[in-house]
């Protein structure tokens, strides 16, 4: 298993600058290179299309998926010829309901599995654990589906609180999922970015912790390898 992801808490402040330049090296100097669009989290993802696609204008062609109104062989298609993922924030429930629904949930993980980068934030970067469950989004479609798309060994929790307070209310909600499963959770604040390569991660810069079970969590460095 070879996954190279980009994973983000958030996309950036008040534009995706960060998910442009991550996607960048997949995309330059490469023929109509497409950008497989996954907005499968969010219940109103048109309101975000245009600035999406004029953030890539120049770089890359946006091919968007619609889980309830495309066949599974053309988003398969769209996956197959994709040079790059990009699945933005939403609903997490909502998200893995889609992909599972829909029929591509296994191809898109083979793809991922396979090395296509894959560029992704909240509820995309929660999408790459074993589960789902960390995430702190409503179940409000009723989903019975919470796995995920386990290429990375631990879980993510995005969006973690700055201030002790707010840390301390999400490390005792946080504290539940030790009692069940056994795998790390990395918690992003809001401006973190990690990449995994392969069996490689990297805290690449921000605020982020790592939460072993029966440890206490442990501040990550920028730059730094994430030992698991």
């Amino acid at each position: 298993m070879s996954p190279n992801l980009h994973l983000f808490s958030t996309p950036s402040q008040n534009n995706i600058s960060d998910i442009v330049e991550a996607s960048r090296p997949y995309l330059e100097n490469k023929d109509e290179p497409v950008v497989a669009y996954l907005p499968l989290a969010s219940l109103y993802a048109e309101r975000w299309q245009g600035l999406n696609e004029e953030a890539f204008k120049g770089l890359a062609r946006f091919q968007t998926v619609n889980a309830e109104l495309m066949p599974q062989k053309d988003i398969e298609k769209i996956l197959r010829d994709a040079a790059l993922i990009y699945i933005p924030g939403g609903n997490t429930f909502l998200l893995n309901h889609r992909l599972h629904t829909s029929g591509i949930k296994l191809y898109l993980q083979k793809r991922i599995q396979a090395g296509l980068p894959l560029v992704g934030f909240s509820a995309g970067a929660i999408l790459c654990g074993p589960n789902i469950l960390t995430s702190k989004d409503m179940n409000t479609v009723g989903t019975s589906y919470f796995d995920g798309l386990n290429v990375t060994p631990f879980n993510l929790s995005p969006h973690y609180p700055l201030d002790g307070y707010g840390q301390a209310l999400k490390d005792e909600w946080l504290a539940d999922y030790h009692f069940f499963h056994d795998n790390p959770i990395i918690m992003l604040s809001d401006g973190a970015y990690i990449k995994v390569n392969g069996k490689k991660a990297t805290f690449v810069r921000g605020d982020g912790w790592i939460w072993r079970k029966d440890q206490e969590k442990e501040k990550l460095e920028e730059r730094s390898l994430i030992t698991l």
